[in-house]
């Protein structure tokens, strides 16, 4: 067979060069190289493109599209080098949320897993028996992930300083968000409002209660206003810095919940939508034709990003992350593992299947990679068109299921897409040390 063949002489180099692969990593190892994502050859074995026809079919069948709108399905499936099944694969069709997987490349490829977006706390007063004499202001920097736990934490850390009362306003500069609320006073009165426990209501004491035990409830009154200012000025001192969950929890939050607000902050932090497509397309080695975007998060048909792509742009932010000592695993949920967030909605997935949800009234896509015992890693994706949302993402669990038992689950979930335990504490909404005091005058 002409894949045994390719593999066979590719391990003879590996083994020469003294890389040490097992027979079945091998067409995996392919992918990690240059040519990231291209195909080398056909899958001589139809068994994927058995089990897609047959797909296609059914949603003919079960009247979810016109036989004439089989074209408007789009579907790929690769291992390695090896094309396995297409069906418009090269096309740009909308893509719903399947574009933050292009937003989450660029991200970890331009900040890295670890960095952290800084919030700093400060002040034109003085502090003076446990008031704050003066504006507290704080200075955001773009955290798409700045919810009421981290208000919470910052609280405590006022009260840590001894600060219970400021006499003066809340001043928000710069890129400050909230809750996914971007306006800066609104941002500021939910900030203000998490700091004074006495003022707290269900919400913020329901995500209190998520917290580390022994958390504290801060009581930091502030009597003036908020208020947006332009710039912090001259003379101000810095209290707190407010350090964010780092860049590989952040995209991991997004794809679990398939968050547009957070995808949206990601991709303008990037350098906004043109470089974000641009350097995609780049770094899956595919044309920037089949990249068409309007935004980070999927929100309208016109994001369109092609199947081929989809798998491509996958398999860059893999190898990414394997340079972290990370994979998708880490960044994306886990079908049989993971219990919140988008992927409730979908059914029947092969268990350890790594995957990413899409959807739009019109769009049901899905798209990940799938452990098998005969092909390794399998990566596909899948973007239906039609308004029976709910009937197309049991049709695509469905089709997995059947190419899993085609294809046979292996022994044990392949390392590369097993997850790293997430033991660090600063991984945690409100942990108290991603907060360092900087001045206690």
């Amino acid at each position: 067979m002409l894949e045994l063949l390719l593999s066979g002489l590719l391990k003879v180099w590996l083994d020469t060069a003294g890389v040490k692969v097992q027979p079945l990593e091998i067409l995996e190892y392919l992918t990690w190289q240059s040519n990231l994502g291209r195909v080398v050859f056909n899958d001589p074995n139809p068994v994927a493109k058995n089990i897609v026809k047959q797909y296609l079919q059914s949603l003919v069948n079960r009247k979810l599209i016109d036989k004439s709108l089989i074209r408007n399905q789009g579907i790929w499936i690769q291992s390695g080098p090896m094309l396995m099944a297409n069906n418009e694969g090269k096309t740009p069709m909308p893509a719903a949320s399947l574009t933050k997987i292009a937003t989450s490349l660029v991200a970890f490829e331009t900040f890295g897993p670890d960095y952290q977006f800084e919030t700093f706390i400060s002040t034109t007063g003085r502090i003076k028996n446990g008031i704050l004499i003066g504006d507290l202001i704080v200075q955001g920097s773009g955290d798409p992930l700045f919810v009421w736990e981290e208000a919470i934490a910052i609280g405590n850390s006022l009260n840590r300083m001894g600060i219970k009362q400021v006499k003066g306003n809340l001043n928000i500069v710069g890129d400050f968000t909230m809750n996914f609320q971007r306006n800066p006073i609104l941002a500021g009165q939910l900030f203000k409002k998490a700091l004074n426990s006495s003022n707290w209501n269900r919400n913020i004491f329901l995500q209190y209660s998520s917290m580390i035990k022994g958390t504290l409830k801060p009581k930091v009154d502030i009597t003036g206003e908020v208020k947006a200012q332009s710039q912090v000025k001259p003379g101000t001192n810095v209290l707190i810095r407010h350090q964010s969950l780092p860049m590989k929890r952040l995209i991991t939050e997004m794809n679990t919940f398939s968050n547009n607000d957070m995808a949206h902050m990601l991709a303008e932090a990037v350098g906004g939508i043109d470089t974000l497509s641009t350097k995609a397309a780049q770094l899956a080695k595919v044309p920037i034709s089949e990249i068409l975007l309007i935004n980070g998060s999927g929100l309208g048909l016109e994001n369109r990003i092609s199947p081929r792509a989809t798998c491509a742009i996958l398999m860059a932010l893999q190898k990414q992350a394997l340079r972290h000592n990370l994979n998708l695993a880490d960044l994306f949920p886990i079908a049989g593992v993971d219990k919140r967030g988008t992927i409730l909605f979908t059914k029947n997935l092969p268990k350890a299947t790594v995957v990413k949800t899409g959807t739009l009234n019109t769009v049901s896509a899905l798209a990940g990679v799938l452990p098998t015992r005969d092909r390794g890693l399998v990566w596909f994706a899948i973007i239906n068109r039609g308004y029976r949302i709910a009937a197309f993402r049991s049709k695509q669990g469905k089709l997995l299921t059947s190419l899993i038992k085609q294809l046979n689950f292996p022994q044990k979930v392949p390392y590369a897409i097993t997850r790293h335990e997430k033991t660090n504490s600063e991984l945690q909404f409100g942990a108290k040390n991603r907060n360092q005091i900087i001045y206690e005058g």
